[in-house]
């Protein structure tokens, strides 16, 4: 169990709740209200901007970008571009959920050139997108992790994250049983979370906002992108444990909205008691 991680990653959930960074989201429009939701959960203020005419505007008085591209189209990809520039030319984070990717062609483009012209910070997504980043065969079939690529061990997947933090200079957080997250150096593993969540839409999508909440607050000198990393998807996987233990017997809707009122509650003392969370 690495405490010093859990420690780190309970100062940065403090500092989101004093600090309530601004964190701006060019995201999907199937889930855009949970992830609005998730992040005030955590603390921090979401804005939903996807103009062309004011994503650069947004984005610079922002803490944090999230790029989601879930339900994408030609208008949007034009702001997720500009709106990851602008970012990158004034030192904010920018995290991208390459969501679907390997699953159409248009997919695919969009992820190349966003990695390719937009300096990401922090890259979140399940094995198959991931894989299809690194360059390797991706049966992706929708915007669901394949069933062959559900069958890859922790071990194959620390490698493919590891390949793609090197390869783009980024964190990678790989979701899934096991959470990998890496920076091609230091890899952490989450183990919390429930099966349960692939059952409910854009537990992904919250689980992107969560990491750009946890980036909001990024300081060189005691936090790193790793462990905001690590911050969001625990924070996420633990409260979609909690929620369904607390809503079992009610039904998929009510664990929804019981993942919201797990991350409002969550707190220190439940990360030190709860978290599975180990480094190598």
């Amino acid at each position: 169990m690495s405490r010093e991680v859990i420690h780190q990653i309970i100062g940065m959930m403090e500092d989101i709740r004093a600090k309530k960074p601004l964190v701006h989201h060019i995201t999907n429009y199937v889930t855009v209200n949970d992830c609005a939701n998730i992040v005030l959960a955590i603390g921090a203020s979401p804005i939903m901007a996807d103009d062309i005419d004011e994503v650069e505007t947004i984005t610079s008085i922002s803490s944090a970008l999230v790029i989601n591209i879930g339900t994408l189209n030609r208008r949007t990809i034009e702001s997720m571009v500009a709106a990851g520039k602008k970012a990158n030319e004034l030192g904010i984070p920018v995290v991208l959920d390459p969501v679907g990717a390997g699953a159409s062609a248009l997919r695919n483009e969009t992820t190349e050139r966003l990695l390719a012209e937009v300096k990401v910070t922090v890259l979140r997504g399940n094995m198959s997108e991931i894989r299809f980043t690194a360059g390797l065969e991706a049966d992706t079939k929708g915007v669901e992790v394949s069933e062959a690529d559900q069958k890859i061990g922790t071990d194959e997947g620390t490698q493919v994250a590891q390949n793609v933090a090197r390869k783009f200079g980024c964190v990678v957080a790989i979701t899934g049983p096991t959470d990998i997250i890496t920076d091609g150096k230091r890899t952490i593993y989450i183990e919390n979370g429930t099966k349960h969540m692939s059952n409910v839409t854009g537990t992904g999508c919250m689980c992107s906002s969560l990491v750009g909440a946890f980036c909001g607050v990024l300081d060189g000198e005691r936090y790193s992108p790793l462990i905001a990393a690590a911050g969001g998807v625990l924070v996420m996987g633990l409260s979609g444990e909690l929620a369904y233990e607390a809503t079992k017997h009610l039904g998929y809707g009510s664990f929804r909205t019981g993942i919201i009122d797990a991350v409002s509650k969550m707190d220190g003392d439940t990360l030190i008691q709860k978290a599975r969370v180990y480094e190598s």
